[in-house]
């Protein structure tokens, strides 16, 4: 028999075995698929002989290259199913030459224009992803690929659908690029800045997209990056920002990064929930963790980008945040904290208010106004009568922000007796017209929330701390003369309450607050330059009394097993040099310049609706607590009868003490009436009329309905009036009045 020439008539059996092995996996009809026995003969043939892989990866690259130019697409599937279960079967050393063969055809199959093609290679790319190796790489790099996935996350093909498809494929292969490189030490490539400007705009162009599913598999995978490497993560997001700024506005880039913010709490409430009931104990703490480094990194994007904005769009910033802040007692439209429940509420908070320290970092506002608006002002001072001494340290760290506005903060750190302020170099410009109208306004609300805020009983060191920074900044930024009587009669009315201590407070509490007060009128003494008050002062802060307790606030022994020891016992309220006195301050400030006998009214905050919205117990809760309270403690009828003598009725008639106690009581409001400042004045007055205007809502909505008159009654439909009447035989009556 004649062969054609050229061609050997033993060719089949002198081809190499794993060619042969190689050509018996393709059927004759690519429709039949993959012929999975003679695959097992292949797959066992690599595992048995793995100098071979090479080989064959060689010859299935030659013939996929030439199936796809030929394009019988059915074998290049075949082809690459075969390379998927070689690959999934060998763990060797020999296995690397085989991977660069199939890193060749993945190659080959993205750059093809066939969208069926591009999302086969990349799925076995995924797949060759996941696969751990036992060595790592020296020369591999994954340039092209990361060139390639990326074109196709911005894919623009006019089929909406095979758009999709192509896009979803895109950000797979993204994803396992990432995981392919981050967990090798020689893989530090795809932090280079070239692949980041490629890899961050391709996951925030889906993310920003209509389209859900890109949408989400984007997040997940930008959420895994993040979570990878925190040493690139604040300038990986940063370019988060940079992307969506030219098109959104400002607020709207914010809102991205709080909403991410937000859903990184849920996720992470979400593993410690699945941890708690003894699922994937390791694996949900590494979840954990990722989640935490996810959240300060948004936290640091959010203080990068916000501190490079103007001022004016840094205030609609710190605006909008606090909006999002969620207040105990008050409407929240923007979070829904009944799912995440107290814990996931806090954690709400806490990132938040992280946020506004690191957007008011540095704020240099002109008026103080500006920077603490009432929209503003007064949400932020309803957390800081938050139980919860963390969140309070938070609101203090803020306010410490936008108050000091020529960088003395670093100065005055700790509750310390300082020797000489002026060795401090503090600076400060005199106070402007607009900072004395905001005192006037606002100065006693935030009188009120240092001095509720003081004696908190989960308050720790590091809060006496922040109110002291906080009373300092005060005085060297907003303190006219009037401002200073006011902070003086704070003062003492602080001293007073930890003298008193009607309240019962902890022994830590009151200490801490006369350690406050002592090292801040120490401070006010020397920055007013009084001689009589520095002498005063002077000689109650040198006592070994005040000494010792500013000696604990410096100290960190604090809450070491022995704090009971290190505390005294009781303060002494007898000895009057051991403590400031109203009268010898008000003798020293007699002279022009301080209206000195304000200094005799003391200093009594108003209690507001404010102080019960920001409790942990809701309004209805501690109403039918008082409810329970009251009926359990009501004694019996029958010992509320009280036996009727001479002596009960002369008590009833004699008058004389009640009078007396009304005239005091009169007296007492004339001098608070003459003598306060107008804004306390307007202030009582003001919580007054919330109270009456409370209770007058109340009662409107527990009367009922007047009856029904034989007169008619008028009603109003569609803007017209419309007479109806009742006849008297349909009306009902009380009983008293039926006879």
């Amino acid at each position: 028999m004649s062969l054609p020439a050229g061609v050997c008539g033993c060719c089949g059996r002198c081809r190499p075995r794993y060619k042969r092995l190689v050509d018996n996996i393709f059927p004759e009809d690519p429709k039949d698929g993959l012929v999975k026995s003679d695959m097992e003969k292949l797959t066992f043939f690599a595992v048995s002989a793995p100098e071979k892989l090479d080989r064959i990866g060689e010859y299935l690259a030659e013939r996929l290259s030439r199936d796809v130019v030929r394009h019988r697409y059915g074998y290049v599937v075949i082809a690459m199913e075969a390379l998927d279960q070689l690959l999934m079967a060998c763990h060797s050393q020999s296995i690397k030459p085989f991977v660069e063969s199939f890193l060749h055809m993945v190659a080959k199959l993205l750059e093809s224009k066939e969208p069926d093609l591009q999302v086969l290679g990349t799925n076995s790319f995924v797949k060759f992803a996941n696969i751990e190796e036992d060595t790592p790489s020296y020369h591999r790099r994954y340039d092209f690929f990361v060139s390639q996935f990326s074109a196709m996350c911005h894919s623009t093909h006019e089929d909406p659908e095979t758009r999709t498809r192509i896009r979803v494929a895109g950000i797979k292969g993204l994803q396992g690029v990432v995981r392919k490189t981050v967990n090798d030490e020689l893989q530090a490539i795809i932090w280079e800045p070239q692949h980041m400007d490629k890899l961050i705009p391709s996951m925030l162009f889906n993310m920003a997209g209509g389209e859900e599913n890109p949408a989400a598999l984007a997040e997940s995978c930008f959420r895994e990056l993040l979570g990878r490497s925190y040493a690139c993560l604040c300038v990986c997001v940063c370019v988060c920002v940079c992307v969506f700024y030219p098109g959104p506005t400002v607020l709207e880039v914010f809102n991205t990064l709080l909403k991410h913010l937000r859903m990184s709490v849920d996720f992470e409430l979400g593993e410690g929930s699945r941890r708690n009931s003894g699922t994937s104990l390791s694996s949900g703490r590494v979840k954990e963790n990722e989640e935490r480094i996810v959240q300060n990194a948004i936290i640091q994007t959010i203080g990068f980008f916000g501190g490079n904005l103007p001022d004016y769009q840094r205030a609609e910033v710190m605006m909008f945040i606090m909006g999002k802040v969620p207040v105990y007692g008050t409407p929240c439209h923007t979070l829904d904290t009944v799912k995440i429940g107290h814990q996931g509420t806090k954690r709400i908070q806490t990132m938040l208010l992280s946020s506004l320290i690191m957007v008011t970092s540095g704020f240099k506002c002109k008026t103080i106004s500006a920077g603490l608006p009432a929209a503003f002002l007064e949400p932020l001072c309803s957390i800081s009568l938050m139980e919860d001494s963390e969140l309070r340290q938070l609101v203090l760290e803020i306010l410490h922000n936008i108050i000091d506005r020529h960088d003395n903060r670093a100065k005055l750190r700790g509750i310390r007796i300082i020797p000489n302020v002026a060795a401090l170099k503090i600076k400060r410009e005199k106070i402007s017209k607009q900072d004395v109208g905001f005192m006037k306004k606002h100065g006693q609300q935030l009188y009120r929330h240092i001095y509720l805020g003081c004696k908190e009983d989960d308050n720790v060191q590091k809060n006496f701390e922040l109110l002291f920074t906080a009373l300092a900044l005060l005085t060297i930024e907003l303190a006219n003369e009037e401002v200073v009587i006011d902070l003086i009669r704070l003062s003492l009315a602080l001293q007073d309450m930890a003298l008193a201590n009607e309240e019962n407070m902890p022994m830590f509490i009151r200490c801490g607050i006369m350690a406050l007060v002592a090292a801040y009128l120490n401070f006010l003494s020397q920055m007013i330059a009084n001689p009589a008050f520095c002498q005063h002062v002077s000689k109650v802060c040198t006592n070994k009394h005040t000494l010792f307790l500013c000696f604990l606030f410096l100290t960190k022994h604090l809450f070491a097993e022995n704090e009971k020891k290190i505390l005294p016992e009781s303060l002494d309220c007898e000895d009057r040099a051991m403590y400031f006195q109203t009268a010898d301050l008000a003798d020293a400030l007699s002279g022009p310049g301080y209206n000195a006998e304000r200094l005799a009214i003391p200093y009594v905050p108003q209690v507001t609706d404010e102080d019960r919205l920001t409790r942990r117990k809701s309004f209805v809760d501690t109403i039918s607590l008082q409810v329970d309270i009251l009926s359990n403690s009501l004694p019996d009828q029958s010992t509320l009868a009280e036996e009727i003598t001479f002596e009960t009725l002369k008590k009833a008639i004699d008058t004389t003490g009640l009078e007396e106690q009304e005239r005091e009581r009169r007296r007492q409001v004339m001098e608070k009436f003459q003598k306060a400042p107008f804004e306390e004045i307007a202030a009582h007055c003001e919580s007054k009329a919330n109270m009456l205007h409370d209770r007058l809502a109340q009662i409107f909505e527990l009367t009922i309905r007047p009856p029904p008159s034989p007169s008619g009654t008028v009603t109003v439909t569609s803007g017209h009036a419309q007479y109806q009447s009742v006849p008297v035989y349909e009306m009902k009556f009380p009983d008293l009045c039926v006879y």
